[in-house]
């Protein structure tokens, strides 16, 4: 996986100042600077673009630029910021906020598609700092629907609805098949175990499907217009790649 396109922005003194301590260990991430404070950043490797005049100007660029924002900004501020900006979350870029004592590292947008989420732990891990997940999947410790095996190259295949409608059953950890009939066996990699609404099977055949709310199915098989009519918005498919095991 190639490494993401991160920018670091800072407007304060202190901002800069966390900025330039956290960016050697982050050596591809473009640093953006008020001119102001660019002093701050001599030395380092990364790549500095000092700015004039209202960080607002800078918004549209970043978004289009940046895989990952992250701000040391007040979170309030940042919202502010990008709210012109905001498309949906199959496009917008992973947005983060750093308090200026570097405790906290906030994920505001993107968390699962853009992978807000992810970087955010990775940055507190840098900073020992304390990540602030909100996403309903992350704080329950369960399946995170519409990622689930993103890293093992798996492609979610259903309609949108059913996605939202799986991923509430999830939270709501009412009853879930998960079917796995191919793919890679590693999809589960939080440290606490499966949830115990979750139940795992080996061939789809092998459900009750009045027993449960939802159905997750890891497959290479074509799936008829009947099953996807009986499940309506209660199924999401996944294809993993083909020989993967």
């Amino acid at each position: 996986m190639s490494e993401p396109r991160v920018a670091l922005v800072a407007i304060t003194k202190h901002g800069a100042t966390r900025v330039a301590q956290l960016a050697p260990q982050l050596p591809f991430a473009s640093i953006i600077v008020s001119e102001k404070f660019a002093t701050t950043m001599q030395g380092l490797s990364n790549p500095v673009h000092v700015y004039q005049g209202a960080l607002s100007a800078q918004i549209e660029a970043l978004f289009h630029t940046y895989d990952q924002i992250v701000f040391f900004v007040s979170l309030g501020a940042v919202v502010r910021l990008i709210a012109p900006y905001l498309k949906s979350k199959d496009e917008d870029p992973g947005v983060l906020v750093i308090d200026d004592a570097a405790q906290f590292v906030i994920p505001v947008l993107s968390g699962h598609v853009g992978g807000a989420n992810a970087y955010a732990e990775q940055l507190a891990a840098l900073l020992d700092a304390t990540p602030v997940l909100t996403t309903a999947s992350d704080v329950g410790k369960t399946i995170p629907v519409d990622i689930l095996g993103r890293e093992l190259g798996w492609q979610v295949e259903c309609p949108k609805i059913n996605i939202t409608r799986v991923s509430a059953a999830m939270v709501n950890e009412e009853p879930i098949a998960f079917v796995q009939e191919a793919g890679s066996k590693n999809w589960w990699t939080r440290a606490t175990p499966l949830p115990g609404n979750i139940k795992l099977f080996a061939r789809f055949e092998e459900v009750d499907l009045e027993q449960f709310q939802a159905v997750l199915w890891v497959t290479q098989r074509d799936i008829s217009e009947k099953i996807w009519s009986t499940l309506s918005e209660r199924l999401v498919v996944y294809r993993p790649p083909q020989g993967q095991a």
